[in-house]
C-alpha cells in the first residue's frame, strides 16, 4: 500500500459492513496520465474514500505574481489522485462513485488565460497566424464560511457562489491506452463536468481488471464551456463512496442526482460530442426504461437539456439530461445513486 492511509471498519447492528479509508497522496505519487500506472491501493466495493487532490497547476501557483507558464512544470497538467483497485470489478462492469463531499482545501483558488489554449485563441487544433492572447492570473480569494470567492476585474469586485466539483474522474482507457490528463473521452477524464458536485453519483465504464479510478483537477466555479481554459482552480478535499454494478455496462460515463438522469460525449467536433451524449441517452431510455427508440428521440427533442461544459480541451463535453419527472418509476441502474445515498445516511 503505498501513501499515507488508515482504515476504519465500522460494524452496523452485527450484520452490515462498511469500510472508510483514509489517503492523502505525496506530491511524488500524482499521476499526470489516465492509464499507465500500478494502483496505490485496493478497495473494496462499498467503500467509502476520504482523500485529497491538488489543483491542476500541479500547486505551482502560489501567489497571485505566478505565471503558469514559468511555474507550472511541463507536463503536470491536471494531477491525478489514484488509481485505485476495486476489487472485482472486470471489464464490462459499471464503476458508481457517490460524491458525498467536496471541499476547497486552501483559502484561494486561481484562474488563468495561458497562451495558446482557450475557445477565443488559437491553439494547437485550432491553428491561427495571429499570436496568442497574453498570460494573465486571476487570483480568488475564497470565503467557506460564505460559500464565495471572490476577485478583482480592473477596480470591480466579482464574488461568486462555489460549488466544488471534480474536473476529472476517470477509469483506465480502453485498449490499453495512455491518455494525457487534459484529454476526456469514453473513459472519463477531463470532463470539467460541474454536475459532477456534493450528492451526485457519477457512473463509468470499467475496461480494465480493477477499473483503476481516478480524480483530480477540483474546481470551486465555472461558467458553461469553461471558455478561457480554466475555472476557478483549487485543491480539494475529497469524500467519495465506490461501488459496482454487475451485468450492465455503458459505453460512456453517465451521471445521476436526485433530479437528473445524464449522459456525456466528449469529442471534437463539438457537434459530435453532442450527438454522442443525445444518443447515449436515447439508448439508456430504450434499454432501462423501456421506450421505444423513435419514442425516446421525441422525449429527447422536446425535454432534453443539453450543457456544452467545456470547448477547450483536446475534445469538447456535453452532458445532456433529463429531468426524472418524465420517466417511469423504475430505478435508473438499479436504483444504485438512491441505494449509495441512503446507505451513506445510515453510515
Amino acid at each position: 500500500m503505498i501513501g499515507k492511509a488508515s482504515v476504519c471498519l465500522l460494524f452496523l447492528a452485527g450484520v452490515s459492513f462498511a469500510q472508510t479509508v483514509q489517503y492523502i497522496p505525496k506530491h511524488e505519487e500524482l499521476k499526470y496520465t489516465f492509464g499507465g500506472h500500478s494502483p496505490v491501493m485496493s478497495l473494496k466495493p462499498g467503500t467509502v474514500l476520504e482523500t485529497w487532490t491538488e489543483d491542476c497547476f500541479d500547486g505551482a501557483v502560489k501567489k497571485p505574481a505566478d505565471l503558469p507558464s514559468q511555474v507550472a512544470p511541463i507536463g503536470r497538467d491536471n494531477p491525478q489522485t489514484g488509481p485505485f483497485f476495486i476489487e472485482s470489478a472486470k471489464p464490462g462492469d459499471i464503476l458508481a462513485v457517490h460524491i458525498i463531499n467536496l471541499e476547497a482545501a486552501r483559502e484561494y483558488a486561481v484562474s488563468s488565460a495561458y497562451p495558446g489554449f482557450g475557445t477565443l485563441t488559437g491553439t494547437d487544433y485550432t491553428a491561427m497566424l495571429n499570436p496568442p492572447l497574453p498570460e494573465r492570473v486571476w487570483w480568488y480569494t475564497v470565503d467557506k464560511t460564505k460559500g464565495t470567492a471572490s476577485t478583482k476585474l480592473g477596480n470591480r469586485t466579482l464574488e461568486i457562489s462555489i460549488h466544488p466539483f471534480l474536473g476529472c474522474i476517470a477509469t483506465a482507457p480502453q485498449r490499453g491506452e495512455v491518455r494525457w490528463t487534459v484529454t476526456p473521452e469514453a473513459y472519463g477524464g477531463n470532463m470539467d463536468a460541474y454536475q459532477i458536485v456534493n450528492g451526485s453519483t457519477v457512473y463509468l465504464p470499467v475496461n480494465v481488471d480493477g477499473a483503476l479510478l481516478q480524480f483530480g483537477d477540483g474546481h470551486l466555479a465555472q461558467g458553461e464551456g469553461e471558455i478561457i481554459g480554466t475555472a476557478l482552480e483549487s485543491a480539494l478535499n475529497v469524500k467519495l463512496k465506490i461501488d459496482l454494478i454487475k451485468g450492465k455496462s455503458i459505453g460512456w460515463p453517465r451521471i445521476e442526482n436526485d433530479d437528473y438522469i445524464m449522459t456525456t460525449g466528449s469529442y471534437r467536433p463539438l457537434e459530435d460530442a453532442f450527438r454522442i451524449a443525445y444518443k447515449e441517452m436515447v439508448m439508456w431510455l430504450v434499454n432501462e426504461f423501456g421506450f421505444e427508440m423513435l419514442d425516446a428521440y421525441q422525449l429527447c427533442s422536446q425535454v432534453g437539456v443539453a450543457d456544452v461544459v467545456q470547448v477547450v480541451d483536446p475534445n469538447y463535453t456535453v452532458v445532456v439530461k433529463i429531468a426524472k419527472k418524465y420517466l417511469p418509476a423504475i430505478p435508473p441502474l438499479g436504483g444504485m445513486h438512491e441505494k449509495m445515498k441512503q446507505a451513506q445516511k445510515s453510515d
